[in-house]
């Protein structure tokens, strides 16, 4: 049955059996009414025995009515609820855990990306720009941007930019305001060759936010840092052109020894035969 259809019916029967039910209780006053006047004229006509039974048979009846209509209440109450509230609170329910930030992402930025698709640099930085001021503490619009800077348009500097004003513009949970220090520190170290300003990031992470994983990271990039430093230093490139050079030595004196053995037995005559 159409919902619309049966949403119409069960009003009209409940409220069809409610004054049904009101009826009785007026005929049972009217009945009692009418006892009461008898029994004051002393009941000359003897009516009041006739009128006490029809009075207990109504009773009887008003009161399987009311069981009647109470269950007929709370299967109205229950098809209404099935029927409406429950699927409203299981929308509200689905839509708080699945329509996550995933979803936001997909409405505000898909057109953002879809223009990068398109090679459309400039619009798309434009439409994510948007992105950032309808969702202002959601950082992925401002890595977008600096990610086309710096890969699409091959200007890291104004990727740094980006992502310092970003950082710098309001107070980002720490999450966010650690990934926009990582980030700053990888540009200024590879894109830039800034390894002071780098370390510098990295140090004000560990200052910052100590005892963190974040901090714990920081100083796993310094070491590794460090260690990329130190294989490219003079004095390790030194240190390792003896060891070169006495590799080609040797190599160089074997060649050596052998062609003069080669030398010496062409030159060295026929033995005789003296038997």
């Amino acid at each position: 049955m159409n919902k619309s259809i049966l949403c119409w019916i069960l009003p009209l029967v409940l409220g069809a059996s409610w004054i049904i039910f009101a009826n009785s209780g007026k005929k049972m006053d009217a009945i009692t009414h009418q006892i009461q006047l008898a029994e004051d004229k002393g009941d000359p006509e003897d009516v009041v025995p006739k009128l006490r039974d029809a009075l207990q048979g109504m009773e009887g009846e008003r009161t399987f009515q009311g069981i009647l209509l109470t269950f007929l209440n709370a299967g109205v109450i229950g098809v209404f609820f099935v029927i409406y509230v429950l699927p409203f609170f299981a929308q509200r329910v689905s839509h708080s855990i699945f329509d996550s930030a995933e979803v936001l992402e997909k409405d505000f930025m898909r057109d953002a990306r879809s223009l990068v698709a398109q090679g459309e640099y400039q619009r798309a930085i434009e439409s994510f720009k948007e992105c950032a001021r309808a969702e202002p503490l959601n950082r992925l619009p401002w890595m977008e941007i600096g990610k086309i800077q710096e890969v699409y348009l091959a200007d890291p500097a104004a990727a740094i930019e980006t992502l310092q004003h970003a950082l710098d513009q309001q107070e980002w949970p720490m999450e966010d305001a650690c990934y926009f220090l990582f980030r700053l520190a990888d540009l200024y170290y590879g894109a830039q060759g800034d390894r002071a300003a780098a370390v510098a990031i990295m140090n004000h992470v560990i200052e910052q936010f100590p005892d963190t994983r974040h901090s714990g990271n920081a100083h796993h990039k310094l070491h590794v840092w460090s260690r990329g430093e130190l294989s490219k230093s003079p004095a390790v490139e030194a240190a390792s052109e003896p060891v070169i050079d006495e590799a080609a030595k040797l190599v160089a004196e074997e060649a050596e020894f052998s062609e003069r053995l080669r030398q010496k037995a062409a030159d060295k005559p026929d033995a005789v035969d003296l038997s």
